[in-house]
């Protein structure tokens, strides 16, 4: 039910909360929660604080894997539970800085000279947050590293990528980030940037980096080839919750982001949310909003709006640390839930003229998360309208949403920032981190695993195992047709005939003239052209 302005007043005052030490403000005025909910989810809440607490202590959070989850201490060690934890976070923060700095200084360089350019290799968390950070935290005139990514194993991509470097892979470092060394995606945009050195006529191992596990795969060859050094990671950081881990603190060093400040802001955060009352807890205030808006069963969605363009990957940082760690089959024990909260977003003002309208007057099915910057540039402002600056507008724009939603019953969260900083984004990160894991709790699910994610990884190599049998299968026999090699192979048509359909696309296949889907016949390329 929609409030008068007198009264929409009135729970404003109660309902938003300011927290100085992270310039942060939280507004959850047009949140329909009753006045005694909080009271009432007194008790969840209390579950849920001493469950963190437990996991900044070094409880085993991760049951499956046995795994402690301990990406908290990385931002303040002297929370490890052992000293070789602590001595282990405080090294490698020490070495990403003094990399970085030797970087910069020149004293770590390319084949052609100092590095001028830094290529990403990773996926998923290992590339979701440094993207976030440094789109938002990066300026062209004050980066000493342009920060380019392969986050994807799609070759056109990393053909773009490899483009926009125009002959200087010699001033290029290539970061290769994955814990287990195995992931297909990265090994493979680490073959095809080493492909890439050696057309140059570079030497891959000059310009490489590793960030990996101890005795990893990548760990093994960074040491057998030469590599210029690594970095670890650990067990018992996730990797989307890495981004103050060297995953993300070695590119934004390179860049020259100030990865103290960002470190200390999150460690902030942190401190701030490890209170258990929740009217001092931004990150509990979240964690129950997701709850009631979604009665706990996500059935409603939740729409990120930052309203500022530094800030426009938020959405796609968060769909994984969301999605990936509440969207689970089952709970905590063994009960078939199929849980999560599905995140989408967009940047303010830009949704202005696109999804807002059927938020507004489409299908209630979410609840929107609006953040805010207060501080809207650097640099003097100019006036487009009379004492009015286009920060004016972007202001007014984000209001007049927030209000056209609340009109037609759509809740709304809205997050305040002072300023974009290195040490804000870092308390955005560590607040939304901290929430998943309280609100994980409430729903009872496991936070700090993915099964889901490994089972696409084994089905993806049954489809890679498929195609290496197709084409040895064409090669001994010639031209076949797609029922006739699933019979062959005792494998699904269906698969066969995409499958078929992708090689011949690329060259490797030539297909013949069919009637049916079934009677597609195909033969190996005599040509013996490939891609892709």
């Amino acid at each position: 039910m929609q409030l008068s302005d007198h009264d929409l007043w009135q729970r404003f005052q109660r309902y938003y909360f300011t927290y100085p030490s992270i310039g942060l403000s939280v507004d959850l005025s047009r949140m329909d929660f009753p006045d005694d909910y909080f009271e009432r989810m007194a008790a969840p809440m209390r579950k849920a604080f001493e469950a963190m607490d437990a996991l900044e202590k070094g409880a085993i959070a991760n049951p499956d894997e046995n795994r402690m989850v301990g990406h908290y201490w990385l931002r303040n060690a002297k929370l490890a539970p052992t000293p070789e934890i602590r001595k282990q976070i405080e090294d490698t923060v020490a070495s990403v800085s003094k990399f970085a700095a030797d970087v910069h200084a020149g004293k770590i360089r390319g084949a052609k000279g100092q590095f001028t350019n830094v290529l990403l290799i990773g996926i998923g968390g290992s590339a979701l947050g440094p993207q976030f950070v440094s789109n938002a935290l990066g300026h062209p005139k004050t980066d000493k590293t342009k920060v380019f990514f392969f986050d994807n194993t799609d070759p056109d991509g990393m053909d773009k990528a490899l483009a926009q470097f125009d002959g200087a892979l010699g001033q290029t470092l290539t970061l290769v980030i994955s814990k287990s060394g195995g992931t297909k995606e990265t090994r493979n945009g680490m073959l095809e940037a080493k492909a890439a050195y050696e057309r140059a006529g570079l030497k891959f191992p000059d310009h490489a980096v590793a960030v990996t596990g101890e005795n990893s795969q990548l760990d093994k060859t960074a040491v057998a080839e030469k590599w210029i050094t690594r970095f670890p990671m650990w067990d018992w950081v996730g990797g989307r919750t890495s981004e103050t881990s060297a995953v993300g603190l070695l590119p934004a060093a390179l860049q020259d982001i100030s990865i103290k400040n960002f470190l200390a802001g999150a460690a902030a955060c942190d401190e701030l949310t490890r209170t258990h009352d929740i009217k001092a807890n931004p990150a509990a205030q979240l964690a129950l909003m997701w709850f009631h808006a979604t009665e706990g069963l996500g059935r409603k969605a939740m729409v990120v709006l930052p309203y500022k363009d530094r800030l426009e990957l938020i959405s796609k940082y968060l769909q994984q640390l969301v999605m990936e760690s509440l969207g689970k089959e089952r709970d905590l024990d063994g009960k078939i839930v199929n849980q999560g909260l599905t995140v989408y977003g967009n940047k303010g003002s830009t949704d202005q003229h696109a999804y807002v309208q059927q938020l507004r007057e489409g299908l209630a099915n979410f609840f929107a998360v609006f953040i805010e910057v207060l501080k809207d540039r650097a640099s003097q402002g100019i006036s487009v309208e009379e004492d009015i600056t286009s920060g004016d507008f972007l202001f007014g724009f984000l209001l007049g949403t927030r209000a056209a939603l609340y009109e037609t019953g759509r809740g709304s969260i809205t997050l305040t920032l002072t300023d974009v900083s290195p040490a804000s984004v870092g308390a955005l990160i560590a607040l939304f981190e901290r929430a998943v894991g309280l609100y994980a709790t409430l729903i009872n699910v496991n936070a700090y695993h993915q099964p889901g994610v490994e089972a696409g990884k084994k089905a993806a190599e049954n489809v890679i195992r498929l195609q290496t049998e197709i084409l040895k299968l064409l090669t001994q026999h010639g031209l076949m047709n797609v029922n006739d090699i699933g019979y062959a192979l005792k494998a699904s048509p269906e698969s066969v005939f995409k499958i078929c359909e992708h090689l011949t696309a690329n060259g490797r296949l030539v297909k013949a003239a069919f009637f049916t889907t079934g009677e597609a016949r195909f033969m190996i390329n005599p040509s013996g052209k490939s891609g892709g």
